[in-house]
């Protein structure tokens, strides 16, 4: 048994790459960009 609280890694991914804007920041359950806003609307995320 160790001390402390034990580390809790290695869960799901919850950004991947964006098709439209190319970065690291497409939700994989919320189906939007956080960096562009594809999947919520056509326009840009200004």
């Amino acid at each position: 048994m160790g001390k402390g609280t034990p580390s809790k890694r290695g869960g799901k991914l919850s950004h991947i790459i964006c098709r439209r804007c190319g970065r690291h920041a497409y939700h994989v359950q919320h189906r939007i960009c956080a960096s562009c806003g594809f999947g919520a609307s056509a326009r840009r995320r200004t």
